[in-house]
């Protein structure tokens, strides 16, 4: 063989080697490009549940954000009702105390006086309980004197049954001993009343 045989022998099994180099590094970039490729799908797959994770608590913050305003505005109108409550039964505790005092001057009107001492002190105590009761008046406090009205256990409590006279009906109030007294639609005290049978 010459040396120009042997140098083309040698090329030719450089260049086979470097072929195969060359291949066997394509095919290496293959197997890294694959593995790079899967490691980018499962990197998706981990976003893509980690994003719907965070949708998922997102969407219940929200709906706890929306509870929470619902309950507040539920908290608000019960306090402006109860505050409404207050100032509109402001004067109950205040008239309760007041009632028998009232009553008092009304028993006291009902005594017969003969002389004008007498007749000055009725005077006067007739005025002290019309002020009494203007002062109930402006506190939206109303008299109940159910006299000759049909029987309410609503606003009347019956202390006993009393045979008719001629044009009273049965269930009729007869007589009132105590007069009731009322705060809007709330019953202070109910009249305190006889009833026709």
């Amino acid at each position: 063989m010459s040396h120009e045989e042997e140098n083309v022998n040698q090329e030719e099994s450089v260049a086979s080697s470097e072929d195969k180099t060359e291949d066997q590094n394509q095919d290496e970039g293959l197997d890294q490009d694959s593995d790079l490729a899967s490691s980018d799908q499962g990197q998706d797959e981990g976003l893509d549940s980690r994003i719907e994770e965070l949708e998922a608590e997102k969407e219940d913050l929200e709906e706890k954000v929306l509870r929470l305003q619902a309950e507040i505005q539920n908290l608000q109108r019960r306090h402006a009702k109860n505050r409404e409550e207050l100032q509109r039964f402001r004067a109950q505790d205040l008239a309760k105390d007041v009632l028998p005092s009232i009553d008092n001057l009304e028993r006291a009107l009902q005594i017969e006086v003969q002389d004008e001492s007498g007749q000055n002190l009725k005077k006067g105590l007739e005025m002290v309980k019309d002020s009494l009761l203007q002062a109930l008046a402006n506190n939206q406090i109303e008299v109940i004197d159910p006299t000759g009205e049909d029987f309410d256990p609503n606003f009347h409590e019956a202390y006993a049954q009393v045979p008719g006279q001629e044009g009273q009906e049965s269930n009729q109030v007869a007589e009132v001993f105590e007069k009731g007294y009322k705060l809007h639609d709330r019953v202070l005290r109910p009249a305190k009343v006889t009833v026709v049978e």
